[in-house]
């Protein structure tokens, strides 16, 4: 508030309170006449000169504030309690300052859910980091499913391993395969890691003390028989949930994978031909899979008229994707008895068992190994051959050729002669 001509004036010590001065400003005034003062206090410390400028009066600084201003720091010098000048107060002030701030940053961190880090950070960081859409859709959904119940609201510092195997276990008790918690607790891992390096966790992840499930052995051998289907089907449509009963029966039919068909469209639906376009792919390589007539009769009940082909046909009552297949499956599974007394995942009947059994049954009739995985979408032929067990009258024939060929005898040789 001062200028250069003002800090050239004088100081005038006051008549009142010995070591309190002021110089006036020569043109502003602080009231209706009286000038805008500038006061400043000298003292004796130790036989030390300390000095220190105050304030105006306008400001809120007057002889008696300065004089009381005066006497605490001559006492704190004197006693050794508290700031003995303004620098050292004002140093004292902003080392508190920065500590109630870090504090509060502290505080923050502290009470920063897994929930709130996911959605409002690390997701947000993933689609600018150019991650594909299908799979953040589909962390977003194993995060909705498994993660936010039981991890979501807790502070990230009061994450346990605990917490980490009560996930796990509600994976293995659903009857999903090892790869499934493998990928949930990928999404945590990353989740922690990218916190840390955001400067919004500083401990040391759970995940690193929890045993990480292995996929060896991880696929499934159940598979329904056709009566079991028949039943599963029949109860699915007694409930009131046509959208289950419907996929469940494509799937069962056709091999297709859940996510391939929430994701189909009326577009890729051919009628005429019989043929089920299937565009988006776990290995994002497209396939056609011809259609049985159950199926072609289903889907043809459910096109709608007019039909607008960018429409799915299984959509959520918000007109997109759906995330999960419905409790109604796992309400028929329940009430068939299909998995009392069941403790292997593997063995237990879920979505997924149906495209299983579609597999298995068509190698049970003898369709080609090679086919088969041309139909399910297999990218290698090796995921193919965990089926080869259930064609044993087609490898038993084939043993039986060479056994033949071993016992008989020899055919005879003649030799021919030119001439």
């Amino acid at each position: 508030m001062g200028d250069k001509k003002t800090k050239t004036l004088p100081f005038v010590t006051s008549d009142r309170y010995p070591g309190v001065r002021y110089r006036e400003h020569p043109h502003r005034k602080h009231g209706a006449t009286t000038p805008d003062r500038y006061y400043a206090i000298r003292f004796q410390v130790d036989g030390r000169r300390v000095e220190e400028g105050l304030g105006w009066s306008s400001e809120g600084w007057s002889e008696k504030k300065a004089l009381v201003e005066m006497e605490k720091l001559k006492t704190a010098a004197k006693t050794g309690e508290g700031a003995s000048s303004l620098r050292e107060r004002r140093a004292i002030a902003k080392a508190k300052r920065d500590a109630e701030e870090a504090a509060a940053v502290q505080a923050e961190k502290d009470s920063l859910t897994f929930g709130q880090f996911f959605e409002g950070t690390y997701i947000l960081q993933e689609v600018a980091d150019g991650k594909a859409p299908r799979s953040i859709i589909r962390e977003k959904q194993l995060f909705k499913k498994w993660i936010a119940p039981v991890i979501g609201s807790m502070p990230m510092k009061t994450i346990s391993p605990f917490h980490l195997e009560r996930i796990k276990k509600n994976i293995a008790d659903a009857g999903l395969t090892h790869r499934t918690a493998q990928y949930t607790l990928a999404i945590v891992r990353q989740c922690f890691n990218a916190a840390r390096r955001a400067g919004a966790f500083n401990g040391e992840s759970p995940i690193t003390k929890i045993k990480m499930p292995s996929a060896t052995g991880n696929a499934r051998m159940r598979f329904l028989t056709q009566d079991e289907a028949g039943k599963l089907l029949d109860a699915l449509a007694a409930g009131r949930s046509r959208d289950t009963h419907d996929v469940s029966l494509l799937s069962l039919y056709t091999g297709l994978r859940s996510s391939e068909c929430f994701k189909l469209k009326w577009a890729d639906v051919d009628l005429e031909g019989r043929v089920l376009h299937v565009m988006d792919t776990k290995n994002k390589h497209p396939r056609s899979v011809p259609m049985p007539n159950n199926v072609v009769a289903m889907l043809t009940g459910r096109r709608p008229d007019p039909c607008d082909l960018g429409e799915l046909v299984f959509a959520n009552t918000k007109g997109e994707v759906t995330a999960f297949v419905s409790n109604a499956f796992r309400r028929a599974v329940e009430h068939l008895g299909l998995n009392d007394g069941i403790t292997d995942s593997r063995q237990k009947v879920v979505f997924h068992s149906l495209r299983h059994t579609c597999a298995s049954w068509m190698v049970q009739r003898g369709v080609p190994l090679f086919t088969v995985g041309k139909i399910l979408g297999h990218k290698t032929l090796t995921m193919t051959e965990r089926y080869s067990h259930l064609a044993p009258d087609t490898l038993r024939a084939a043993i039986d050729t060479l056994e033949a060929a071993a016992t008989s005898p020899a055919p005879k040789v003649v030799a021919l002669h030119a001439g």
